[in-house]
């Protein structure tokens, strides 16, 4: 599995932090707790990563990573009672906009929710 160990080990931070710090707060309360965790943890983190997003060869737009790991995986954080299909859609749509292949949508909510998302670059037509 593309980039198994870093997101196993992500995933283990974000239920760390869910289990710390329960359910409740806003969205940037996780994202500042997990990004204190995984660079606690030696990973290489960069938060609110801008991403152009392409349209006919042309710059149309331009979405902000919540949390890119490593340069390798993306982290879309939400805190909701439950995760939705959108959510994924979201996800997806990260992933074809840029060069990276895996995500990791996680869910702070009442339980914690993790879903691992891969759009490989061979199927990507953006440029």
């Amino acid at each position: 599995m593309l980039h198994e160990a870093l997101t196993e080990e992500i995933i283990y931070w974000f239920y760390q932090v869910h289990h710390k710090l329960g359910f409740g707060f806003l969205e940037k309360v996780y994202k500042n707790a997990l990004y204190l965790e995984l660079t606690n943890a030696g990973l290489k983190c960069e938060t609110e990563k801008p991403i152009n997003v392409y349209y006919n060869g042309k710059v149309v737009g331009v979405f902000y990573a919540d949390i890119v790991v490593d340069g390798k995986v993306i982290l879309e954080l939400k805190a909701v009672e439950s995760m939705c299909k959108e959510h994924e859609y979201q996800l997806i749509n990260y992933l074809k906009a840029c060069e990276l292949e895996v995500g990791l949508l996680l869910n702070f909510g009442k339980k914690a929710e993790m879903k691992r998302l891969i759009y490989t670059n061979d199927r990507k037509t953006v440029s």
